[in-house]
């Protein structure tokens, strides 16, 4: 994956992506909503906030700021915010998520909705996030992880070459994420029926003693 490939695929997906993927993935924005509008007023990054479909989600006294790497979606973001008045959005900006151009320690909760498999280093795609989210905050990364089923794994590998048509690596492992010492998995949780999709939550820092609010919530 390069950037180039992803620019060139998302720009194909921007004038459908809503109608085509909005209804697959919307499971996952569900549960990820359901996390972050728990807490009022916290200040969220959506990395890859795409068309902007989750923005008329957010509770109306957070702080929403969205990055992507492709115009064309973002242009289609915009006129949603603009449309829907959407006043928790503070802006939509073009930005690489391995480099992004914010202070450390920024926001609250970092988000990435289906973003993980897309981004050409996912190592340092966590390390950005992580710099940014204030120590003790939460980072929540919502994507497709390659099946456990045999044949299931076997046709994600078939379809491994056609990553730069598709926009995104069809093999990518839960374990290909990080688990460390202060970025531990707190949770994961499947978003859908066959456990397709996952949602991972993790504490930006140590974690001790934490009751995970998702796993309360479920």
């Amino acid at each position: 994956m390069d950037l180039s490939s992803i620019r060139n695929a998302y720009r194909r997906y921007a004038k459908y992506y809503d109608k085509v993927f909005g209804p697959v993935f919307a499971p996952g924005r569900r549960l990820t909503m359901e996390y972050i509008n728990a807490e009022p007023q916290r200040r969220i990054l959506e990395v890859g906030v795409g068309t902007g479909i989750s923005l008329p989600d957010y509770r109306d006294d957070v702080t929403v700021v969205g990055i992507d790497v492709s115009p064309d979606m973002l242009e289609v973001a915009r006129r949603r915010v603009a449309e829907e008045g959407l006043r928790q959005v503070e802006g939509l900006h073009e930005m690489d998520a391995e480099s992004l151009e914010f202070p450390d320690d920024s926001f609250d909760v970092v988000v990435a909705m289906y973003v993980a498999s897309v981004v050409p280093n996912p190592q340092q795609f966590i390390d950005e996030m992580r710099r940014v989210c204030r120590p003790g905050g939460d980072i929540l990364i919502i994507n497709h992880f390659a099946s456990e089923h045999p044949v299931l794994r076997r046709m994600e590998q078939t379809l491994k070459p056609l990553s730069k048509v598709l926009g995104f690596r069809t093999d990518m492992d839960l374990e290909d994420l990080p688990q460390l010492p202060d970025f531990q998995r707190i949770g994961v949780h499947p978003t859908n029926l066959f456990g397709y999709w996952k949602l991972v939550h993790y504490r930006n820092g140590p974690v001790e003693d934490i009751e995970e609010p998702l796993a309360m919530a479920g």
